[in-house]
């Protein structure tokens, strides 16, 4: 078992980086965005409808394909927060349904990718961010005051919790009340059901090497969002209780 660097505020933005220019790109599948970065626009195009496809149709329609069905009419003339973008198979799909939709992640090469990709699909309606630090967080002001919604798909399960409860708030300093914050995350009962590993290992299991994966229920979000208020609009436990899905309205 490898023996991960503990992760700190100063130091998770640089270790988190090295591991996740590694992104879903299908079912199970992965790959690198520095070897993405080396295509050309038709083959890169080509690479992500593939991807979407795996990752939306047939048995992993139950992974993303559901809730893709479920918000693409929702998010239309909404802005949107994609946090931790990855291969941008939600954002940009988002994008072509009619969201304004701002793409923000740690690695530069992933967001270079869904630029390209948005650029060749001729989408207007969208914006890029690299968060390099922390303090990067504040340039979304000159982009948008708010947001109407708040997406993290599995992007903030990947740090200890009181670690990214910093990035939590500077990012609800974006979402107004009446926004929705939308996250998927590993639920406390798969943890459980692999082992009720260390934190720093289960990353290995469930991410190939991820330095750091934490299970999260509602309470325990609900705490790392304090003092924030919410009501539930969905708690959803799906695919083989192998994810949980939280879409939550913030109150004034």
């Amino acid at each position: 078992m490898k023996n991960n660097p503990k992760l700190t505020l100063g130091n998770f933005l640089e270790i988190s980086r090295n591991k996740w220019t590694e992104i879903p790109a299908g079912d199970v599948e992965r790959c690198n965005s520095l070897e993405l970065m080396k295509l050309d626009e038709d083959a890169l195009l080509s690479k992500w409808c593939e991807a979407h496809h795996k990752a939306t149709t047939a048995e992993y329609f139950n992974v993303r394909g559901w809730y893709q069905a479920l918000y693409k009419d929702v998010l239309r003339g909404k802005r949107v927060l994609d946090v931790g973008c990855g291969f941008g198979i939600d954002g940009i799909y988002f994008a072509q349904n009619g969201a304004e939709m701002t793409f923000l992640d740690i690695a530069k090469s992933n967001l270079n990718i869904v630029s390209r990709i948005c650029s060749y699909l001729n989408l207007q309606n969208t914006n890029f961010v690299h968060l390099d630090t922390l303090s990067k967080m504040k340039t979304l002001r000159k982009i948008s005051n708010s947001f109407d919604f708040i997406w993290c798909q599995g992007s903030l399960i990947n740090a200890p919790s009181d670690v990214v409860k910093y990035e939590r708030a500077l990012l609800l300093e974006l979402l107004p009340p009446g926004g929705r914050w939308i996250e998927l995350a590993y639920p406390k009962s798969r943890w459980d059901r692999e082992g009720r590993m260390p934190f720093n290992q289960w990353g290995e299991k469930t991410d190939g090497g991820a330095p750091w994966i934490e299970w999260y229920d509602l309470e325990k979000l609900k705490f790392f969002l304090s003092p924030a208020k919410f009501n539930v609009i969905l708690q959803h436990e799906f695919f083989d209780n192998n994810f949980i899905w939280f879409d939550l309205l913030r109150l004034a």
